[in-house]
């Protein structure tokens, strides 16, 4: 057992922030002296002077050695993994890093269609086939949950040549599917599961939590710490147990995909949170449980709203089962209002900022950052917006399920071939039944509608300009305003 009481990384920095010296490296500000003023008025003089480069005492991240590897081992302890690499451009490239180790050109690569746009540059950069599998969907709520153990085995089944399985774990809305049974069926094929679990971080340390995805018999989960504990924006980690993923290649990987001028705030403070929750993480993550609860009781309560995503045993799913309850999801649709509606009215009036919207819902996430006095501010302008601000009740059609049952399947070129090939630009009424070279989405959540490569179709232009009339942002295409698309030219 490791002293989870250490910060080796943080503390190198500490230290080195303090020597007095003369310095002659980079970054240029020079420990703030060049930093613009009102940058230093806005963030203060310390934080200028931790901002080094990689300096003897402050290791290497590619080749650690001394302190940043100490500190690696000490959250590979935390986490469960049996090892882990410190990421300091976020998840993305720790889901493409996790792509590029496991396949190469041609292969193919199992995943769900609701996948993360960096699993999408993943496939453009190993040149990987990927063979979709829709997640389950709710037509109740309009919601995709994940991907079933009988849908990966159908997969398997047909494509048992295929070099590994990649599955969410949480979705965006915090549902958790049976991982264990996707984790069994992919191993008797001896390929690895490599798991996008960004939103759950934080579930290692407390028992009403779901199971982390290492102790579900993931060979390799990919976390950002900093969406849901302490660390700075940017700072994740990647882990890995077991035999079926060649380390080397992950490090290989993370040198293609990752800053060769990696931030050291963002380093220490992956050491930090690490030891937080190791020291802590049960009973913050208790306070936080408590906190969600609390919110999730008294919105309930407020007339024309509901949090419908509950778990209960009895109406558990294969791809729905386990809730982090720290995830919130608030449906609106009964006041009259769009997610959007309701996310512009609260964000811009009454003080509260969502983390996404949706066609009926808001989501928030809950964590150890918050207080007492957000949940208050969040039930108030949940108040006020049922009270002041209801429409008329209008019945609008569900949007997922159109999404859902017709992207990802009609293909004439690879990810990695489309994205290279020579495009045009057209307008988005000539772009019917074309190969799209882009990736577009609406964000968040970041889930592509359209790939490079996959043939675009009338439907999903509709839902696209469906989601845009009604306030989405469509992000990852040329033409943000989504009058016109690149396609590959004919």
């Amino acid at each position: 057992m490791l002293n989870q009481n250490q910060t080796p990384l943080l503390n190198a920095l500490k230290a080195n922030a303090a020597r007095p010296h003369a310095p002659f490296y980079t970054p240029g500000h020079k420990q703030g002296k060049g930093i613009s003023q009102p940058l230093v008025d806005l963030l203060g003089k310390a934080v200028f002077c931790a901002d080094l480069t990689e300096l003897a005492d402050l290791d290497n991240l590619f080749a650690p050695q001394g302190v940043i590897q100490e500190s690696q081992q000490l959250a590979a302890e935390a986490f469960g993994a049996s090892q882990t690499w410190f990421l300091v451009n976020g998840s993305t490239c720790g889901v493409e890093a996790a792509i590029l180790a496991t396949c190469g050109v041609g292969d193919k690569i199992i995943l769900p269609r609701n996948v993360h746009s960096s699993a999408i540059a993943g496939l453009i950069l190993s040149g990987a086939i990927p063979i979709f599998v829709n997640p389950e969907y709710d037509p109740v709520l309009d919601i995709a949950h994940s991907i079933t153990p009988s849908a990966v085995q159908s997969a398997l089944q047909q494509h048992p040549d295929a070099k590994a399985v990649l599955a969410v774990y949480p979705t965006y809305y915090g549902v958790c599917g049976d991982l264990s049974a996707i984790a069994h069926i992919t191993h008797q094929y001896n390929i690895p599961l490599l798991v996008d679990e960004a939103h759950g971080a934080h579930f290692a340390f407390h028992p009403e939590l779901p199971t982390p995805a290492l102790a579900c018999g993931a060979d390799l989960t990919v976390q950002s710490i900093h969406k849901v504990l302490g660390a700075l924006t940017q700072a994740s980690m990647l882990h890995i147990q077991g035999h079926r993923i060649d380390s080397d290649r992950i490090s290989k990987a993370l040198q293609l995909v990752q800053s060769t001028s990696p931030s050291y705030l963002l380093l220490a403070s992956l050491d930090a949170a690490r030891q937080q929750m190791a020291l802590h993480g049960n009973m913050l993550m208790s306070r936080t449980l408590q906190l969600a609860q609390e919110a999730r009781t008294r919105i309930s309560q407020i007339p024309g709203l509901s949090t419908p995503l509950v778990f209960k045993e009895e109406i558990r799913s294969s791809g729905f089962v386990a809730l982090d309850q720290t995830r919130l999801t608030v449906t609106v649709s009964n006041l009259g209002l769009t997610g959007f509606e309701a996310d512009e009215i609260l964000d811009e009036k009454l003080g509260v900022t969502a983390e996404f919207s949706s066609m009926q819902h808001l989501t928030f996430i809950i964590s150890l950052g918050n207080t007492h006095a957000d949940i208050e501010q969040l039930v108030q302008g949940f108040t006020t917006l049922a009270q002041e601000y209801r429409q008329n009740l209008t019945l609008r059609t569900p949007i997922c399920q159109n999404l859902v049952s017709t992207m990802g399947y009609s293909w004439r070129f690879s990810p990695r071939e489309a994205f290279f090939a020579v495009s045009e630009t057209l307008p988005l009424a000539k772009t019917s039944d074309r190969i799209c070279t882009e990736t577009v989405c609406p964000y968040p959540p970041g889930i592509p509608v359209l790939m490079p490569g996959e043939i675009i179709t009338k439907p999903v232009l509709d839902y696209l300009q469906q989601i845009q009339a009604m306030g989405g942002f469509i992000s990852g295409c040329a033409d943000s305003s989504l009058r016109s698309l690149k396609v590959v030219k004919e």
